[in-house]
């Protein structure tokens, strides 16, 4: 659950968070969480959309997705599921495919 505009939504934790919904201040948390929701649900590897743009977001999400312990490691999606516009993560414990 995230909060907006202090209102709480609920996101699905199916293992897709597609940042277009929500505000760039709220990745700090929105993305650990969420994460960790994943896992919760043995959910270990997860497409993060952040579109393509000017790569603004893709950073911020990469550098995020840097210092996170729970993260083994990320990388750009394949074209078929998204490209240079979603970075798919891996979970520790979880090997890369």
């Amino acid at each position: 659950m995230v909060e907006m505009d202090s209102e709480p939504i609920e996101i699905a934790i199916d293992g897709t968070l597609d940042l277009h919904h929500f505000s760039p201040g709220d990745l700090k948390y929105l993305i650990p969480d969420y994460l960790s929701e994943c896992r919760n649900k043995g959910i270990t590897e997860i497409r993060i959309i952040h579109g393509k743009g000017k790569g603004v977001l893709r950073r911020t999400v990469h550098s995020l997705l840097a210092n996170l312990p729970i993260v083994q490691s990320f990388r750009l999606a394949p074209e078929d599921r998204g490209g240079w516009g979603a970075t798919l993560v891996f979970l520790k414990g979880t090997m890369e495919k």
